[in-house]
C-alpha cells in the first residue's frame, strides 16, 4: 500500500533550458547552447540533471564511436583530450556455426575506418567536464520523475524525485522533497526508453505518424586479457550461432586499450522463443571453440546491460512539442546496420541547440521548436538513417533472407528503395510456451561463463530495499495468471539482472517476486513484457549501476 502524505513546498530553480540526461546527447546540447551564447554575447542559464550517481554511471555501449558529430562540437577534440585514444585498425565479420567460423565480406556500413574503440561513459564524463567549464550546472543523482505543465498545457519544467521515502512511500527521518526545475524549454535526453520521454510522446501524440519503436538488448562484459592476445583497435562482429535463424542478433568483440576487451551480445527484442535468455546467449557465445581461447587466463572486470533503439528512420517521432523537444536515444536515432547511435544522437542535440539558441535570441519563449526538426531533416544524420531504414526489418524474414536483402538494398538500391518497411511492437512476438522451444544453456563454470547474480555484482549496483519499488505492476495478478500460464514466465529469462523471480509458496502458490535492488536499468521489462504490465520508473537518486569503463 502507498500512503499519501501532506504536500510539501518544493524549492524552485529557474533556467533558460533544462536538459534531462547527462549522456553524450544531453551534454552536447548544453555545450552547444553555451557556445552559441558566447558567440552572440548572450547570458543564458543551462541545467543538466542525471539519475546516475555521477556522469557516465548509467551509460553503457559497445562502443565503436564515429567522431563526426563530436568534431562539429569540438573541431580540436583530440587536442582537448577527449577520451578517444584507440583508432580502429581492423574489421572482421564472421558467421558462426556451432563449431566453425566463416569469415564474411565486411559490408560498407560496418567499415570502421576513422572510428575509435572507446568507453561511451568515459566520453560522457569528459563532455561533462567541458560543460561545467562553460558554466552549465550539472547535477548527478537527481532523477526527473514528474513533468510540470503550465495552464495552457505546455511543458514548463520537471520535478526531481523525493528522497528518503520508505518502502510504503512514507517520508522517513531523512526525507527531502524534490526540486522543481523550470525553464521555457525542457529537453529530454534520457536515452533509450526514457520514462518521461515515453510520457511526453503519449501526452502530445508524437508517434501519430511514426512506427512503434523497436529495440534490442545488449549484454556486455569487459575483460582484461593476456597481453600477447591483445590487439588494440581490432573489431570483431559475428552473426549466426548461438542464435537460431529466426532470431535477430549477434556479438561484438572490441579490443580497447590497456589489455582490455569489450565482449557483448545483442538480441533483438522481437524474438519469438519465450525460453530464450539474452544473458545466457552471451555466456554460450563465449564457449565457441573459435572464441573461448581469447579468454584463457583472462579476468572479467565489468558487466552491464542496456536496451538500444532498433526502429530507425520510420520510428522517429515528432521531435518537438510545446515547451521542449526530444534529442538523442530518447527519440531513437540508432543506425542499426552500423551498430552506432552516439554520433546521430549528438547530431540531433546540436541541431536542437541551434534552433533553441535562435528562439532564445529572439525572445520567443515557449515557441515550438519547428526549426529543430527542419534542421535535423536537412542534416547528414537524417540521410544516413533514411538509407539504412529497411535493413533491420528485413531480418524478420530470417538470417539468410535478411543478409540477402541487406546486400540488395546496399549495393543495388543504394538505400533509395521506393518502399519503407514497417514495424510492430516487440512485445507481441512471443510464441506460447506450449511449443517445444527449450534452449540448452551451459551451467556456469565461474571462469568463462557466469550466473546473473555474480554478474550484477560487477555492475556495482547501489540500492536500498527501504524505498518504494520503482518497477510498478499495473495488475499484480498478471505475471502468474497470464505470463506464467501462456509463456512460462519469460520475465525470469529476459531480465539480465535476476530482478524477476517466480516462487512457489506453500500457502499462496505461485507468485512473482520483484528483486528491484538488482535492477541495472536496462529497460527490457518495460519493453518485452508480453502483457505490457511493467512500468519502469527511476528509483531514488543515484541508485542503480555505477559503470566505470562501459
Amino acid at each position: 500500500m502507498t500512503y499519501a502524505y501532506p504536500p510539501v513546498q518544493r524549492e524552485t530553480m529557474d533556467f533558460d533550458a533544462v536538459i534531462i540526461g547527462a549522456g553524450p546527447a544531453g551534454l552536447a546540447c548544453a555545450i552547444r547552447l553555451k557556445h552559441n551564447a558566447q558567440k552572440s554575447g548572450q547570458d543564458i542559464t543551462v541545467c543538466v540533471i542525471d539519475k546516475g550517481s555521477e556522469i557516465g554511471a548509467h551509460i553503457m555501449s559497445g562502443a565503436v564511436i564515429d567522431p563526426r558529430a563530436l568534431a562539429e562540437l569540438f573541431p580540436n577534440w583530440a587536442d582537448l583530450g577527449a577520451l578517444l585514444k584507440t583508432p580502429v585498425q581492423k574489421d572482421t565479420f564472421v558467421l558462426l556455426s556451432k563449431t566453425k567460423a566463416f569469415k564474411l565480406f565486411t559490408p560498407p556500413q560496418m567499415n570502421n575506418t576513422g572510428n575509435y574503440v572507446a568507453s561511451l561513459g568515459a566520453l560522457a564524463r569528459w563532455l561533462g567536464e567541458q560543460a561545467e567549464a562553460l558554466g552549465v550546472e550539472v547535477f548527478s543523482g537527481f532523477p526527473a520523475t514528474e513533468i510540470l505543465y503550465d495552464k495552457a498545457g505546455a511543458v514548463k519544467g520537471v520535478a526531481t524525485g523525493d528522497m528518503g521515502l520508505d518502502d510504503r512511500g512514507r517520508p522517513g527521518s531523512n526525507f527531502e522533497p524534490g526540486v522543481e526545475l523550470l525553464a521555457p524549454y525542457t529537453i529530454f535526453a534520457e536515452g533509450c526508453r526514457g520514462s518521461l520521454s515515453q510520457q511526453i510522446m503519449e501526452k502530445f501524440d508524437l508517434r501519430a505518424n511514426a512506427c512503434p519503436q523497436t529495440y534490442g538488448l545488449g549484454i556486455k562484459e569487459v575483460w582484461e586479457i593476456a597481453p600477447e592476445k591483445h590487439k588494440p583497435g581490432h573489431v570483431l562482429h559475428t552473426v549466426g550461432w548461438p542464435l537460431s535463424n529466426d532470431t535477430y542478433g549477434g556479438s561484438f568483440l572490441y579490443h580497447m586499450e590497456d589489455n582490455l576487451i569489450s565482449v557483448g551480445f545483442i538480441v533483438g527484442l522481437d524474438y519469438r522463443n519465450p525460453y530464450l535468455s539474452p544473458f545466457e546467449e552471451l555466456q554460450r557465445f563465449k564457449t565457441h571453440p573459435k572464441i573461448s581461447p581469447l579468454f584463457k587466463g583472462a579476468k572479467r572486470i565489468a558487466y552491464g546491460a542496456r536496451a538500444l533503439n532498433e526502429g530507425g528512420y520510420q520510428s522517429i517521432p515528432k521531435l518537438f512539442f510545446p515547451g521542449g523537444a526530444l534529442v538523442g536515444a530518447a527519440a531513437g536515432f540508432m543506425n542499426v546496420p552500423r551498430i552506432k547511435g552516439s554520433h546521430t544522437a549528438m547530431k540531433s542535440a546540436l541541431e536542437c541547440a541551434d534552433a533553441l539558441s535562435e528562439a532564445l535570441a529572439e525572445n520567443e519563449r515557449q515557441a515550438e521548436l519547428h526549426a529543430y526538426a527542419e534542421r535535423f531533416e536537412a542534416s547528414w544524420a537524417w540521410t544516413e538513417l533514411f538509407k539504412a531504414r529497411n535493413i533491420r526489418p528485413a531480418f524478420r524474414l530470417g538470417l539468410w533472407a535478411g543478409i540477402a536483402y541487406a546486400a540488395f538494398d546496399t549495393y543495388i538500391l543504394k538505400g533509395q528503395a521506393s518502399w519503407t518497411f514497417k514495424h510492430i511492437p516487440d512485445h507481441v512476438h512471443l510464441n506460447p510456451a506450449t511449443e517445444p522451444q527449450h534452449v540448452d544453456y551451459p551451467k556456469p563454470d565461474g571462469v568463462l561463463t557466469f550466473d546473473r547474480l555474480s554478474s550484477v555484482h560487477l555492475a556495482n549496483v547501489s540500492s536500498s530495499e527501504n524505498q518504494p519499488c520503482h518497477l510498478k505492476l499495473k495488475a499484480s495478478e498478471v505475471p502468474v495468471s497470464t505470463n506464467l500460464v501462456l509463456y512460462d514466465g519469460p520475465e525470469a529469462r529476459y531480465c539480465p539482472a535476476a530482478v524477476f523471480e517466480f516462487l512457489n509458496d506453500a500457502d499462496s502458490g505461485e507468485r512473482l517476486q520483484v528483486n528491484a535492488a538488482n535492477c541495472i536499468h536496462c529497460k527490457a521489462c518495460d519493453i518485452k513484457d508480453p502483457s505490457q504490465n511493467v512500468i519502469w520508473t527511476p528509483p531514488e537518486g543515484g541508485h542503480g549501476p555505477n559503470y566505470q569503463n562501459m
